[in-house]
Formats: C-alpha cells, sequence, structure tokens
C-alpha cells in the first residue's frame, strides 16, 4: 500500500510518462494497436475498434482448447486466493468501515466462501464523494487524449488477464465459462469503444463558424462532476465498468455501489485502474446495502449524475430521490418484457436454437433475456415439441465445469421466486418442462430447472412482469400483426427478436416493433447478446431513461454538459 501511495504522489504527466514507457514494452501488440500507422486522423490517432471476442477468435483460429486450458488453470489459481476481507477503495487507498463485513459465496456451491465486503456506513460513503469531488477539480482538467490512454492500457491489461477475470465471475454470480468470459470481454470492449468514441469527436470539443469577424466561438461539452454508480450483479464486470468508464472518461469522478450478490468485480478493476495509472479519487467504490448506500449517494447535493442498471421499481425511485431539490443527469436501464415473434416462414430449428438460448442463457438472468415467445399457430405444436427436446439436453449443474450451460441462481430469493411463479403457473397454465428445484451432483446451491410454460392469457402477470429466470411463456399468434401488436403490449421496450426468413415480414417488424435492441433470426440468442460496437444496447418506454444505447455513439455525451464559448479579438 505503501508503495501505490508514493506512486500516486508523482505529478500526472511524470506518472503517464512513465507508464507509457513500461506499457509498450508490456503490451507492444495493444500499444501498437491504440497509436498504429493504419487508419490514421490528422492526429496521428487510429480510427479503428475491433470487440475481444475471446472464444469466437480462438474457434477461427483452431485454438478454442487452448482457451478452455487457460480458464480452466486461472480457475484453481483464483481458488487458491478465496477468503480475504476486500475493504473499500477510496481516494487511492484501501478501507475498513467500522460494522461487521458481510459474505459473499459462491452461488452454485455455497460451502465456498469468496470474500468478505465491508458494511459501509453513511459516513463511508460521504468520505468516498468528498475524494472524488476533490479528485474532480484536477481530473477534469486532464487533456482527453491522457484520459483515453489510461483507459487503452487497463483495457490491454484486463485482455492480459481476462482468464483469471472470468473465474471471477463464475465463482461470483455462477456464470458458465462462455457467458463468463462474454462478460469479461464486454469490460474490455466498452474501455476500448469509449476510447475510440472520445478521440473520435476530439474530445467533444469542436471550433463554430463565428457569426462576426472579431469573435472566434467554441462549442464544446464538459463534465459534470461526481457520479453515482449502482451496478448489477448479472453483468458484474462490464456493466459496472461501462458505466463507470463512460463517466470517467468524460472527466467526472465516480463513486461505484456494487451489487451486494457481486461486488468482487468492482475492486479487481479498481486494481487494474490503479495499475494503469489512474489518479486517486477518480474511481471509488464501497459496499453495503443498496437502501443505505445508495440512498446517501442519491441524497448527496455533491453528486451531480447518477448512473444504475437494475429493476424497473428500485430506478423510478430512485429517480424521484434524485431529482427531488434539483435537476441532475439520472441514466438508468430498469429491465425488460422481451419478446420474441416466431412465424411460418422461420427456420425452425433455427427458431428453437435462438429462442431457447435467449431464454436460458445465464439462467434467463439477464434485461435482454426472451421471457415471451409469440408463435404462428400453424407451427405452434410443432415449436413447443422441438422447444421442450432442445431444453431436455441442457445442462444444469457446476458452472465451473465446461459441459454446463446452466448455472445456479443468484441467490435464495431468486430461487423463492421461481417457486412461486411456477405455482402460479401451474394453476393458470401448463407447465410443458422443468418447473422444480435441482441438486446437481449433491451440491448445495441455487439450482432449478428452465421452464417452459403454454396455456396462460396474454395479460396474465408471468406474461406481462420481468421475471429474471429460465422462465418462458409460449403463447400462439395468428399472424405477424397480432405478434407485434402483442410484443407492443409490453410497458418494456428492451429487446426483441424476428424469427422469420421473409423479407416483407422482417421489414414490417423492424419498421413497427416497439423495442431499442431488435434482432431478426439470431440463432446465437434471439433477443441477447448485443455486442459493443456493433449492437448499441438500448431500451425505449419503460425500459430506459434517456433512450440512449451503452456501447453506441451517443452514449457519452450524457455524462457532459453543453458549453458554448466565445472569444472577441
Amino acid at each position: 500500500m505503501d508503495t501505490l501511495l508514493h506512486i500516486h504522489s508523482f505529478p500526472l504527466f511524470v506518472r503517464m510518462l512513465r507508464f507509457s514507457l513500461r506499457f509498450s514494452r508490456t503490451y507492444p501488440e495493444t500499444y501498437s494497436w491504440s497509436r498504429g500507422d493504419n487508419d490514421m486522423d490528422e492526429k496521428g490517432l487510429r480510427m479503428r475498434f475491433r470487440n475481444e471476442n475471446t472464444f469466437f477468435r480462438a474457434n477461427q483460429k483452431g485454438i478454442s482448447e487452448l482457451v478452455h486450458t487457460r480458464y480452466e488453470r486461472a480457475l484453481r489459481r483464483v481458488e487458491q486466493t478465496l477468503g480475504d476481507e476486500i475493504y473499500n477503495y477510496i481516494n487511492g487507498v484501501w478501507k475498513r468501515a467500522r460494522e461487521r463485513p458481510f459474505e459473499d459465496r459462491f452461488p452454485g456451491d455455497l460451502s465456498i466462501l469468496n470474500h468478505t465486503f465491508q458494511s459501509s456506513s453513511p459516513t463511508d460513503v460521504r468520505l468516498a464523494i468528498s475524494s472524488a469531488k476533490s479528485s474532480f477539480k484536477f481530473w477534469r482538467t486532464v487533456d482527453y487524449l491522457d484520459r483515453c490512454e489510461i483507459f487503452d492500457r487497463a483495457a490491454a491489461i484486463m485482455s492480459k488477464r481476462k482468464y483469471e477475470l472470468a473465474a471471477i465471475v463464475t465463482l461470483e454470480n455462477g456464470k458458465n465459462r462462455f457467458e463468463a468470459m462474454a462478460d469479461v470481454d464486454e469490460a474490455i470492449d466498452f474501455l476500448r469503444y469509449y476510447s475510440y468514441q472520445m478521440k473520435l469527436n476530439k474530445g467533444y470539443s469542436h471550433e463554430m463558424p463565428p457569426a462576426f469577424p472579431n469573435e472566434r466561438p467554441r462549442n464544446l461539452l464538459r463534465p459534470f462532476g461526481v457520479w453515482g454508480v449502482v451496478s448489477p450483479f448479472n453483468f458484474p464486470m462490464a456493466i459496472m465498468a461501462g458505466m463507470s468508464t463512460g463517466a470517467m472518461i468524460t472527466g467526472n469522478t465516480v463513486v461505484v455501489k456494487p451489487a451486494s450478490d457481486a461486488p468482487w468485480p468492482a475492486f479487481v478493476f479498481a486494481s487494474i485502474l490503479e495499475e494503469a495509472g489512474l489518479p486517486p479519487g477518480v474511481f471509488n467504490v464501497v459496499t453495503g446495502s443498496g437502501k443505505r448506500i445508495g440512498g446517501e449517494i442519491l441524497r448527496s447535493p455533491e453528486v451531480s449524475g447518477f448512473v444504475f442498471t437494475g429493476s424497473r421499481s428500485v430506478g423510478l425511485s430512485a429517480m424521484k430521490i434524485f431529482h427531488k431539490k434539483m435537476p441532475r443527469p439520472f441514466i438508468a436501464e430498469m429491465g425488460g418484457k422481451n419478446a420474441v415473434i416466431v412465424t411460418s416462414k422461420a427456420d425452425l430449428q433455427e427458431a428453437v436454437e435462438g429462442v431457447g438460448r435467449a431464454a436460458f442463457g445465464y439462467g434467463g438472468q439477464k434485461c435482454s433475456a426472451c421471457s415471451r415467445a409469440l408463435v404462428e399457430r400453424s407451427i405452434f405444436y410443432d415449436f413447443v415439441r422441438s422447444l421442450k427436446d432442445w431444453t431436455e439436453g441442457l445442462i444444469v449443474g457446476d458452472p465451473r465445469e465446461r459441459k454446463t450451460y446452466l448455472g445456479p441462481l443468484i441467490n435464495r430469493a431468486a430461487v423463492r421466486k421461481y417457486v412461486r411463479c411456477c405455482r402460479s403457473a401451474r394453476a393458470a397454465g401448463k407447465i410443458l418442462f422443468g418447473g422444480e428445484l435441482l441438486h446437481p451432483d449433491g451440491l448445495e446451491g441455487y439450482y432449478v430447472a428452465p421452464t417452459i410454460v403454454t396455456n396462460l392469457k396474454k395479460d396474465h402477470p408471468l406474461v406481462v412482469n420481468e421475471l429474471f429466470l429460465p422462465f418462458v411463456c409460449v403463447i400462439p399468434i395468428n399472424s405477424l400483426e397480432q405478434g407485434i401488436r402483442i410484443a407492443n403490449s409490453s410497458e418494456y421496450g428492451l429487446t426483441s427478436g424476428l424469427m422469420s426468413h421473409d423479407e416483407s415480414e422482417i421489414a414490417r417488424y423492424m419498421d413497427e416493433i416497439e423495442a431499442g435492441t431488435i434482432y431478426a433470426n439470431r440463432r446465437t440468442g434471439a433477443s441477447t447478446a448485443a455486442m459493443v460496437g456493433s449492437q448499441p444496447f438500448v431500451g425505449w418506454k419503460m425500459s430506459s431513461t434517456t433512450w440512449k444505447a451503452a456501447g453506441g455513439m451517443y452514449y457519452l455525451p450524457q455524462f457532459m454538459r453543453e458549453q458554448s464559448q466565445t472569444r472577441c479579438v
């Protein structure tokens, strides 16, 4: 810790020079990627972005076995480090709270304690906010290219250590290795893409044409100040890193409150940012009760903005509190009730896989998960039978095992909700498959069966409300028109999918569906898995408060306010 503090005592430009020299030696390939010779703009910056895409690239190169081997070795290494008490990270220092820490256990095997984390008090939160506010005075003055350089370095460090990071995600929230690696890949993508966008837009500062000869006008976007960041359990690396980076790379400072079910990745990210050269106080992390800690951040007059991913009820309540005394930017993604429409023009097996992967990937614990399959009546029974057969082949079990498709739910409350939903489905409809608790290999974890339900009315709560479970309702429709009407009847509008190879149906669907992120014929996940920089992830209606997409070209300006400057000469 003394060494880290000594590093932080250097002026930023000295530290950055030293890190740049060390970085170019340690990560030469990535350094060349960010400041290469091709695809240059007038400042010599490389204007190119490429997704990390670990498993896809490994398959292309024929080295997927190597990825599995590296992940398994990393998992064994990470498992040897468990059981520590992790302190809050405030102003570049690891600080212990006064109250008793809480336990964070592996949801796939509750006998495994990952770490313990701080039960922070309002005093701890106020200290983090004060630290962020003090650091903002300096951080906002740092040139945008220097800020980008830090996040490019952080992305390179994450890429080099991605197997350990993926193993941490598996132990933290129960994702299998494919989902965990995708989580880490997405985090890396966010850092690189937002750096790319800052460079592409020249720091969002532009000279304007003068109205009079003696005027020199400029239009620019400037940071607000301190941002509160509340991140969810389901993408504990990607969403946490993406929201935080969006705020920091634009010149703001942050206080992060990660989900209590998955706090570990936020502290790993803190260490990576510190290694990359981020000044102390720019990134702060506190853990504890959402109501207590999140409430303190929301009510603080020192917090200038708030970014959140979670449920609609929590998001709306938080927005009301945050806007009570003054207008402040509030960016929230608040879930969805996502429908996939399957018409008679679909490839049946393609549709089954697309719906199944979207419904049951990570146990349906994604805001983009398919929870409604609207299937044209002429193929309804064939589709349902095929979906049941496909689902029967899924392996539910320990997410550390290569063969596992579905790991555990995140906590006991999720299991209780699953039980209630299954009871309701049996009473009002028919459970075609699933509907039971599981105990694979005798593990004490939160395991449930993927569940397919039919015969529910279109207005049944299970069809209307977001569930966050491996639970899909299959509903017959008479036509694409009816399917679009039912899909659009939801108060949410996050993601949606169509399975049809009729171009006129695709065109109509794309024009009429009321959702922000939509797909046609996506076999790998009919409503899920948006890629940074390719498929910006955005919700409409009750799914969002700003209707701007993460991983897209319009995301970063939300973290800044516009200013018009004119100098007269």
